[in-house]
């Protein structure tokens, strides 16, 4: 459990963290990967030769009797919604982090990167059942109260329930938005809820994993315990056949969670705990604008 100061400290960090990696790599990055709600009209002025033609304003142009266009510009303000996985399973790393903690920097990323740019912000977590709303809004002020909960939010011994965050965010959230769902995504059945919130919003995963989830070490027999159920059992990871077994059901999981995010039409990420998530992100809003 952190003391106020070390939160005070930790939320410090964080921003200067964010605000280091929105300015020197994101810039533009991220304005421009996501769409805004539209075009407003903004002024008229002469028409040029090689502007739309479907743009004339014939009414100014009459009275002028010069042709005279309309401009438009974009409609920059969104409304993100960072969807944050509080379960047990979360508390696990074994190489350079746990997978909160990367959650946890992600997160601040994002929300410091939406408000930089005027976006709205807001955060549900979730486990076993929906553990907090914060609703979007705009600021440095609600950027930090939203870290400042991404850091002092407890993982207790809770399940993942996806779906029922899932519909809780369709039913508060009305404004289309884009919405992160930072999560290991041990869960199923989620994929029809996944497909309505794909209709309306743009749907990012960001899939946080350990190495360890994917791969057992050869280190004889081990007890292991289900992080979120409490359950323990003994198993020889000195046997080939438990640790193939053990990546394949990895390997299922990947696929289960690809295949929801593909009939949805979202997108997913998977970032390792022990990759450059900087990286991932900076390619991916390349990618997008």
């Amino acid at each position: 459990m952190l003391t106020t100061e070390e939160i005070i400290q930790k939320v410090r960090e964080l921003e200067i963290k964010s605000k280091k990696i929105t300015t020197h790599l994101f810039t533009g990055e991220y304005h421009s990967a996501f769409k805004g709600k539209g075009m407003s009209f903004r002024e008229v002025r002469e028409y040029y030769a090689g502007d739309d033609v479907r743009f004339i304003d014939w009414n100014v142009s009459a009275r002028l009797s010069h042709p005279f266009t309309k401009v438009f510009e974009e409609e920059r303000e969104l409304t993100v919604m960072l969807m944050i996985d509080t379960s047990a399973s979360n508390l696990f790393g074994t190489v350079a982090k746990q997978k909160k903690d990367l959650i946890v920097e992600m997160a601040a990323v994002l929300a410091f990167s939406a408000v930089s740019n005027n976006d709205k912000v807001g955060c549900i977590f979730f486990s076993d059942k929906m553990d907090k709303y914060i609703a979007p809004k705009k600021g440095r002020q609600h950027a930090l109260y939203i870290v400042r909960e991404l850091l002092t939010m407890e993982a207790t011994k809770k399940g993942t329930n996806l779906d029922a965050a899932i519909k809780f965010f369709s039913r508060s959230v009305k404004q289309r938005s884009i919405a992160f769902i930072l999560s290991d995504f041990i869960a199923t059945g989620y994929d029809d809820d996944l497909k309505v919130i794909g209709n309306k919003h743009d749907v990012i995963g960001i899939r946080v994993y350990d190495k360890m989830d994917m791969q057992l070490p050869d280190a004889g027999l081990l007890q292991v315990q289900d992080a979120e159920t409490g359950n323990t059992k003994w198993i020889d990871s000195s046997s080939a056949l438990v640790r193939y077994n053990y990546q394949q059901y990895f390997m299922q999981q990947s696929e289960v969670s690809k295949n929801y995010f593909r009939k949805a039409g979202a997108e997913l990420l998977h970032v390792r705990t022990d990759d450059d998530y900087v990286k991932i992100l900076q390619k991916f809003f390349i990618k997008r604008s």
